[in-house]
């Protein structure tokens, strides 16, 4: 009887091993193309006859093309943060331009997990995930990993980022263009200078080139025999790339293409059909949850995004959210709201212009080319908007105007779709504990004691203050600045910081001596936005040796705060020359250029005064 009994069990353990190694042998491999800085319209079967796409167009009509695929952020570090975490960057505090602040232990760069599982997972090659690496993601990343070296058998999951199309590929001009610069389609904001006419033309030939380099990815894999049991996604990783795109709230520096092929036997796990097009909502939220979802692995809680494919998959999302931080030596803050017809943005700091000086950015010749038009003059309307400030709130009908050039805000026909996109917009920043509102030299402090999620979770952000404080500061609604002028004596900083930013906005003369006294704030942040707002109201000299002062702080971000401010005043920032040639001179001292931001601003503030 005991035989039998043993024979029972060895043979319920025999086909308990079976049936876990037949669901390992189902599990579909997962492939990841991305491409870099290319939104939609540069893709030939997203409806651009210009584009020379063959390879990808071909792909979309055996696959699932997403009409709505939005990044995060309209830039790549702080999107690669989202897509490897699964979480919103302004809830984690990584939503700065190459910042590395810490994530909380709990949360696990999702290739972790399908390692777990049994998966070989490879990146070739490019990070860049805005917080401290977690190098045990991954089986192998280099410019040489590949699926290839994976165990007979294993399931993998591979990405392969093509750099060609990234925005430094316009640095150069190319000695000759396949694209015709005279018939590249230029949007309506830019000037048609020969400039911009030559970096288009030269942005299709990168993208042409990205073309083939996929479908030469795709060929390997049908050469391996995996075609059919590999499940591939070709996306970009943020849009771009021209001034206005890359970095910027619009359909042009979030929505981006998406087109995904489950081979037949992986097609249950879709809703939408091979070869069709779906008006689905997907953010890069999702993309973590999903492929989880598509290798049968467990959905951790704390992801903030939901699965859009496998047996995990949720009901569609109603918005996709957006931000932007700081990007690079430039200081903003954004939020953006977008439907399946609407873009609503909310712009934080209304005052700084769009077309804050970046280095980087300015390497293209398209951007001197449109900046000399500008100071020129021989600029319409719609062009000259990227050189002067922001209204509090846009709103687009993306449907009718793609490229956002019609600002509806203001317009009394669309007043109910602007509260609605309003709330879910306040409603998402508060649901998300957004810290994106402390000011990044204040919050450097913070995650350098705990992660900023903890911080929030722990009671000690004031969310709901903090965040009231913002919108009433950037509301341009004079019927504020009461509170405001109140405000300035809060017991948060980050309250204090926001009142001061108000000011600055709405210029209110009675809070002219509250801002006195904060020229001695504790926070040097404060202290530079005191300073920022007193120089509106006619306080320059004591403004500008505030600002000289902070030019000196130990601090590498409140140097960069009081050199955006600076910026912003043009030849009457001279008296500050000497610290800011400070700063350059000790660049030459060891400081990476890379990411000393601080002396970025600090070489074109020098460059500009000089001029």
């Amino acid at each position: 009887m005991m035989k039998i009994k043993k024979q029972i069990v060895g043979l319920l353990l025999l086909g308990f091993f079976q049936g876990k190694a037949q669901a390992s042998a189902d599990r579909p491999n997962i492939l990841w193309i991305v491409s870099e800085d290319n939104n939609t319209s540069l893709i030939g079967c997203y409806g651009n006859p210009y584009a020379t796409t063959p390879n990808i167009d071909q792909f979309a009509k055996q696959s699932i093309l997403y009409k709505n695929a939005f990044s995060t952020a309209p830039v790549c570090a702080p999107s690669r943060n989202t897509l490897i975490t699964g979480m919103y960057p302004p809830s984690l505090g990584t939503e700065h331009m190459r910042s590395t602040y810490p994530v909380p232990s709990f949360v696990k760069f999702f290739p972790k997990y399908l390692r777990e599982a049994g998966y070989y997972t490879t990146n070739n090659s490019k990070k860049d995930y805005n917080t401290i690496d977690q190098k045990d993601a991954w089986d192998e990343s280099s410019d040489s990993a590949t699926y290839k070296k994976r165990k007979n058998g294993q399931p993998f999951f591979a990405v392969f980022n093509l750099f060609v199309s990234h925005e430094s590929g316009l640095h150069k001009p190319l000695p000759s263009l396949h694209h015709d610069p005279e018939k590249a389609p230029i949007p309506p904001y830019h000037p048609r200078t020969a400039e911009f006419k030559r970096d288009w033309a030269q942005y299709y030939d990168k993208v042409e080139t990205m073309d083939q380099q996929f479908g030469k990815l795709l060929n390997e894999l049908t050469d391996a025999g995996l075609a059919e049991n590999t499940i591939v996604f070709y996306y970009a990783d943020n849009g771009g790339v021209l001034g206005r795109s890359k970095r910027f709230m619009y359909e042009s520096g979030l929505h981006v293409p998406l087109i995904v092929h489950l081979p037949k036997k992986y097609a249950h796990l879709a809703k939408a059909k091979a070869g069709s097009k779906t008006d689905q909502l997907v953010t890069f939220l999702d993309f973590a949850p999903t492929i989880l979802s598509l290798a049968g692995i467990q959905i951790p809680s704390y992801m903030q995004g939901q699965a859009f494919l496998g047996n995990q998959q949720k009901p569609e999302h109603q918005y996709a959210y957006g931000f932007r931080g700081r990007m690079d030596e430039a200081i903003d803050l954004s939020r953006s709201v977008r439907d399946k017809k609407y873009r609503y943005i909310r712009n934080y700091l209304p005052h700084k212009i769009y077309g804050q000086h970046l280095n980087y950015l300015w390497q293209a010749p398209s951007l001197p080319s449109w900046e000399a038009e500008y100071k020129a003059g021989r600029l319409n309307e719609v062009q000259s908007r990227f050189w002067q400030a922001k209204p509090a709130e846009e709103l687009f009908d993306v449907d009718a105007d793609p490229d956002n050039i019609h600002n509806l805000a203001a317009d009394p026909r669309y007043a109910k779709e602007l509260a609605r996109l309003r709330k879910a917009n306040d409603q998402w920043l508060r649901q998300s504990n957004d810290v994106g509102f402390i000011p990044e030299a204040i919050l450097a402090k913070i995650a350098s004691q705990e992660p900023l999620y903890d911080y929030a979770h722990q009671g000690k952000y004031n969310t709901n203050r903090i965040i009231e404080t913002a919108a009433m500061a950037s509301s341009r609604n004079p019927a504020d600045a009461g509170e405001l002028t109140k405000r300035l004596a809060d017991t948060d900083p980050v309250v204090r910081y926001w009142a001061a930013t108000g000011c600055t906005v709405l210029k209110p003369v009675a809070g002219k001596a509250s801002l006195q006294k904060l020229l001695q704030d504790p926070e040097p942040a404060v202290q530079v936005a005191a300073a920022e707002a007193l120089y509106q109201l006619g306080e320059k000299g004591e403004s500008i040796t505030a600002l000289r002062k902070a030019l000196t702080d130990s601090s590498r971000l409140v140097r960069l705060q009081a050199l955006s401010v600076l910026q912003s005043l043009g030849k009457e920032a001279s008296p500050a020359l000497p610290e800011v040639k400070e700063i350059v001179t000790q660049a030459a001292k060891g400081y990476s250029v890379d990411t000393a931001y601080d002396v970025r601003a600090a070489q074109n503030l020098v460059e500009e005064l000089n001029h």
